[in-house]
């Protein structure tokens, strides 16, 4: 039984989200906090596997509160909930420690379908959800550090760590491509495609795909146009 918390101050949205997830035979609300200092409190006495947590609340934020959560080595899986219109905190969460975000008005199968994704450990910006969510996410990727910023010593020693085929493989990630299509684009079999993912999560320290997005547009390996022909 998947375990979920949820960490809104808008409990009429919780309760229709705790509604759609205790639908399920895999999947259970175990409680519902209305702050991020709440959310924190509740994950240590009732720890849940996946947290839902909005951005803006009341108190203690989403993501303040994401970071402590992950900082004191939490094992939850966290999500961040976001309107992308009004919401410009969506990579500074991810970058927090949260394993991926959804849109509030997201579709309750793909919700589901979402939670089951990152509790298998993935994330939500993986697979059929990435072209989407990164066609929400350049704008906001619009005024970050691109290849002409100079780069940590860090991010340089992990981009340069790279084969030649790991940074084909994560240039094909950051333009949305599912590990099928990666697999027929550079005709690699499933396998090979699984252990070059592997290993350039291992390398740049990304903790999933959403991180290595994220790393691949800030050390330049893509640019925004690569992400527009992506999504």
């Amino acid at each position: 039984m998947i375990r979920v918390g949820l960490a809104d101050d808008q409990r009429l949205f919780t309760a229709g989200v705790a509604m759609v997830i205790d639908s399920q035979p895999d999947m259970t609300v175990r409680w519902e906090a209305a702050d991020g200092a709440e959310a924190v409190g509740r994950q240590r006495s009732d720890p849940v596997d996946l947290l839902l947590m909005d951005v803006q609340m009341p108190g203690t934020d989403g993501l303040t509160a994401t970071r402590a959560l992950v900082d004191a080595g939490a094992t939850c899986r966290i999500v961040v909930l976001t309107t992308f219109d009004t919401d410009e905190y969506v990579i500074e969460g991810i970058e927090a420690g949260a394993a991926g975000f959804l849109l509030k008005n997201t579709d309750p199968e793909e919700l589901l379908a979402a939670l089951r994704t990152v509790h298998r450990g993935d994330s939500v910006i993986s697979a059929s959800s990435t072209r989407r969510l990164i066609g929400h996410v350049r704008p906001l990727l619009g005024g970050r550090p691109g290849p002409s910023v100079a780069l940590s010593r860090t991010s340089l020693r992990a981009l340069e760590s790279l084969t030649p085929r790991e940074r084909e493989v994560l240039t094909a990630v950051a333009r949305g491509h599912t590990n099928t299509e990666i697999c027929e684009l550079l005709v690699l079999s499933m396998p090979t495609v699984k252990t070059h993912v592997g290993s350039i999560l291992a390398k740049t320290g990304a903790r999933d795909r959403v991180q290595a997005v994220l790393f691949a547009f800030r050390t330049g390996l893509v640019g925004r146009e690569d992400l527009l022909r992506g999504a």
